[in-house]
């Protein structure tokens, strides 16, 4: 694959294209975490019409709201806009408004959170400058862009200023394990989906690190060179998201992902571990990372109304940064220093790791895995990683997926990556937890297993499992 080739995103690139439709001028928010390819699906958006990107400055120490208007300044110059006062936003607001009176134009504010982060009145100049000049053009589109989707929710989504004017919120999430596959091409066809998946269980679906495999190296190489070389991409791409995105408050955040290194954890376990109270600063932290993306907030539901509970649990849902915590950090200094070589299976508990990489995998993929067992968006119920907390008149229980369908169907799913084929054991598995689960009156449990690297014949032959599901297969494997 060309390194200039746009992958996926059709979905998006839909919604996009839909802006075109209108007969009415359009503000956007783009949204999603640090290299996820927000910049890039505008750029691929805005090939066709006079497009204009400007970008707010990495906060750093000595960062003033002065300074980002200054850059701001510097960016309309170099964009053809010269000789304008960076004194105030609504002065350069509306110089650019000018500039852009007449056509169809896409106006960019990338990073918007760094851009108007340190000026109290920025939102509101940008309001303003929207309702007085830019709306005026019917064809003018501008998208507010940022990795920092707290500040965007504060200030943009949720902030009174802004209401009824925010056409489109589009979040982007990893891309589908099919679009994936396109990083190994022309040579996907002949690469095992076991490689494959040991690879995105380290960079999970963000494009920016897929665009750095290199299909003719074996995965333990590319992953010797991202992760374990001086000078890899990896080595130092978790202190820099951290610092980028939370600043001043990356310690806090840091902590959280770590104690979620190992596994979902409930507010309750995460505080106690990490000796912190429950409310106020600490929950905001944690919502943070949830919004940027890194941390998923899994709610367990009541299956006799199909409603959501008021259990949840925290998972940490960026492979990447499990992956960095796990074995990144751990050997840093050698890394800095020479380098550190291992056999990443050598790697201290990397079955167990794997498993909850896999598990992301899958769930971030759920939507083709309702294909493949047949179920239509319209049946679901509820859908997600569920427990049942142990009781007195229950036993505890945990389903790495699960599906409810409005039919009284529950798809239990077992997500098993191993390097062997997966033995007959997991029926028995399977069949425990089956047995803990309270069901309702009239409910079909159907068992179903998820696996990469095939299973024992024996486990088909007792015909336990509703749907044996090969997920190489949607990496063009099977």
């Amino acid at each position: 694959m060309k390194p200039s080739q746009f992958v996926g995103r059709e979905v998006e690139m839909a919604r996009l294209n839909g802006l075109l439709d209108k007969r009415s001028a359009s503000l956007i928010v783009v949204r999603g975490r640090r290299r996820i390819g927000k910049s890039r699906l505008l750029a691929e958006f805005g090939k066709e019409m006079k497009s204009y990107f400007f970008s707010g400055n990495p906060p750093v120490r000595r960062t003033t709201a002065q300074s980002q208007r200054n850059d701001f300044a510097r960016q309309l110059e170099r964009a053809g806009i010269p000789g304008i006062n960076p004194d105030d936003w609504s002065n350069l607001f509306w110089y650019l408004s000018k500039a852009t009176q007449k056509g169809r134009i896409l106006i960019v504010f990338d990073e918007i959170s760094w851009m108007g982060g340190k000026d109290p009145h920025f939102s509101g100049h940008l309001k303003s400058a929207w309702d007085m000049y830019f709306s005026k053009n019917p064809h003018v589109i501008i998208a507010l862009c940022g990795s920092v989707s707290s500040w965007i929710e504060k200030n943009i989504l949720s902030s009174t200023g802004f209401l009824g004017r925010i056409t489109l919120d589009l979040v982007l999430g990893e891309l589908s394990l099919d679009d994936c596959n396109a990083f190994w091409q022309p040579k996907e066809k002949r690469i095992a989906s076991y490689e494959k998946f040991k690879l995105l269980s380290v960079v999970g679906g963000v494009p920016f690190y897929l665009e750095q495999i290199k299909p003719n190296l074996p995965a333990e190489k590319n992953i010797q060179d991202l992760c374990f070389t001086r000078g890899g991409l990896l080595v130092r791409e978790f202190d820099e998201i951290f610092s980028d995105l939370f600043s001043r408050a990356k310690a806090t955040h840091r902590e959280i992902v770590l104690c979620l290194a190992n596994g979902p954890k409930d507010l309750l376990q995460i505080c106690k571990e990490l000796g912190k109270s429950c409310g106020g600063i600490f929950s905001k932290r944690l919502e943070e990372l949830v919004e940027a993306g890194f941390v998923q907030r899994d709610f367990t539901w009541d299956l006799k109304h199909g409603k959501e509970g008021k259990l949840s649990r925290y998972r940490l849902s960026d492979n990447y940064v499990r992956f960095y915590l796990k074995y990144i950090a751990p050997n840093r200094s050698n890394i800095e220093k020479d380098g550190f070589s291992i056999l990443i299976t050598q790697l201290p508990g990397w079955e167990g790791i794997m498993g909850l990489q896999f598990e992301n995998l899958v769930v971030h993929n759920r939507k083709t895995l309702w294909k493949l067992l047949g179920i239509s968006q319209e049946e679901i119920v509820m859908d997600g990683p569920f427990f049942q907390s142990s009781t007195t008149k229950q036993a505890g229980c945990q389903i790495d997926y699960m599906i409810q369908t409005r039919f009284h169907n529950l798809y239990l799913c077992e997500v098993k990556f191993s390097k062997k084929p997966v033995s007959s054991a997991i029926i028995e598995e399977m069949e425990e937890k089956r047995k803990n689960l309270k069901l309702p009156r009239n409910f079909s449990v159907r068992p179903v297993l998820i696996h990469v690297n095939g299973v024992d014949e024996t486990v088909l032959e007792e015909r336990y499992f509703d749907k044996v599901i090969d997920f190489g297969q949607l990496l063009g494997c099977v």
